[in-house]
């Protein structure tokens, strides 16, 4: 049988069986803690504190920056065009069934950045290794195990979070402005190459920059939208839930959401609900130097939150506008809801989204792979990273993706098939961890 035809089988329901149950154990386990600590959430990442005496640690980025990033990186082009696929391969019920699993996957990702400031605080020296590449070292078989995540997070980063943003933005690019592939593909090179000669400093600070923008030009337009057509929210609502418990509705959401990608067929191609499980946002918050690990698993339970959010509304604006039974796909469904308010502008708007989500995905995930590189060399030769990013989303943003994607499955499926083992392994160190800052209190 042909290697993509077992990938695209394995990916269905038997990997949704086991990134939901590690989430159902994970949430158990740590006493949910994305219902405790909700709103804790959202105090410890808008109003930081600083303890007294606290040794200042040298480190890449700011626990809030590091916040920054993983929302920069999982709000990506899954939020525009792949909440669009999810409702045509499943009909609405899939935004109920994204809420759901996004529900159980904030205790991994509780557990991931916890886990990441756990043993990162714990390290006598700045040795360059953080995220699941640092705490997969404890479990059986570690050193083998790290390695090989690391070799997944590099792939999936040139990949998925490189070639696929770039052709996403081609897209963008060519549909609002007429941009032909080649001039997109030139300017997409030199953006990338002044943000990595920069080195980590100056992907931060683009970061920093993108976020406000394409959060601030979402929330607008969408708003707008749900406004024009506030009569229907309502009812759009009812749909939602009462189309949930379908089959077709429980195949197109749980398995778009579960893997925090795309799932198989359509989803598995553009969802980028949320990485909660594949440890990109342990790379960044480990990169971050916290000191108070529970906390920190803490604040990142936000950033789930407020990308699934995005997925969910935009979500709501395609069944509310009623384009939802258009039999359009992907972004078209998108900007089809964007266009009965708009008009022809929709589609410019939602090109700019397509845009700037695919441009913060791929700078975050520039620093991602630079430290899997890192961490697989040594620290050694970084200019050929830079080459290697550059050359990837150069060839990404005039070549079809159908291989770019294939690649991507097997990196993801190896990154959460390692990292979930990785977190259930360390769940007692966890609930001992999360007990003491419970008496803390």
């Amino acid at each position: 049988m042909d290697i993509s035809v077992l990938l695209q089988a394995f990916m269905g329901w038997p990997l949704i069986i086991y990134v939901v149950g590690a989430s159902l154990i994970c949430t158990i386990a740590c006493g949910f803690v994305q219902i405790r600590y909700f709103f804790k959430s959202w105090s410890f990442t808008l109003f930081p504190e600083e303890k007294s005496g606290t040794q200042k640690i040298k480190s890449d980025m700011t626990p809030f920056q590091a916040f920054l990033s993983t929302l920069n990186s999982s709000l990506g082009n899954g939020a525009i065009a792949g909440m669009g696929t999810a409702l045509y391969a499943g009909g609405p019920g899939a935004a109920f069934w994204l809420l759901v699993t996004s529900f159980l996957t904030m205790s991994i990702r509780f557990a991931e950045t916890f886990l990441a400031a756990y043993f990162g605080s714990r390290q006598k020296t700045k040795t360059g290794i953080g995220g699941p590449m640092l705490y997969l070292r404890e479990v059986v078989g570690g050193r083998q195990i790290a390695y090989l995540y690391g070799l997944f997070v590099f792939i999936f980063g040139l990949v998925a979070g490189n070639s696929a943003q770039t052709n996403s933005v081609r897209e963008g690019l060519a549909k609002a402005w007429g941009v032909p592939y080649l001039v997109s593909a030139v300017l997409v090179l030199i953006f990338i190459f002044y943000v990595l000669f920069g080195g980590a400093s100056r992907i931060i600070k683009v970061t920093d920059f993108i976020v406000p923008i394409k959060v601030g030009v979402f929330l607008f337009s969408s708003s707008i939208v749900l406004v024009y057509h506030y009569q229907s929210i309502v009812p759009a609502l009812q749909i939602i839930f009462t189309s949930a418990f379908s089959s077709h509705a429980v195949k197109g959401g749980v398995m778009g959401f579960a893997v925090q990608q795309a799932v198989r067929f359509g989803m598995m191609r553009s969802v980028f609900a949320t990485e909660s499980g594949l440890g990109s946002a342990a790379i960044l918050f480990g990169a971050s130097g916290a000191q108070d690990p529970v906390r920190t698993g803490i604040m990142s339970m936000l950033a789930s939150f407020i990308s699934t959010c995005f997925c969910f509304i935009v979500g709501l604006c395609i069944v509310a506008s009623g384009v939802w039974t258009t039999g359009f796909n992907g972004v078209a469904l998108t900007i089809a809801s964007f266009n009965t308010t708009f008009g022809q502008f929709g589609g410019w708007i939602v090109s700019f989204l397509t845009v700037s989500f695919g441009i913060g995905v791929l700078v975050t995930f520039a620093y991602i792979s630079r430290e899997a590189w890192k961490f697989l060399t040594g620290g050694r030769l970084l200019w050929m990273h830079t080459i290697l990013y550059c050359l990837f989303a150069f060839v990404g943003a005039l070549i079809k993706v159908d291989f770019v994607w294939f690649l991507s499955d097997i990196a993801m499926t190896g990154m959460l098939l390692l990292n979930l083992f990785g977190i259930v392994y360390m769940l007692p160190v966890i609930r001992k961890e999360l007990r003491k800052f419970n008496r803390a209190g």
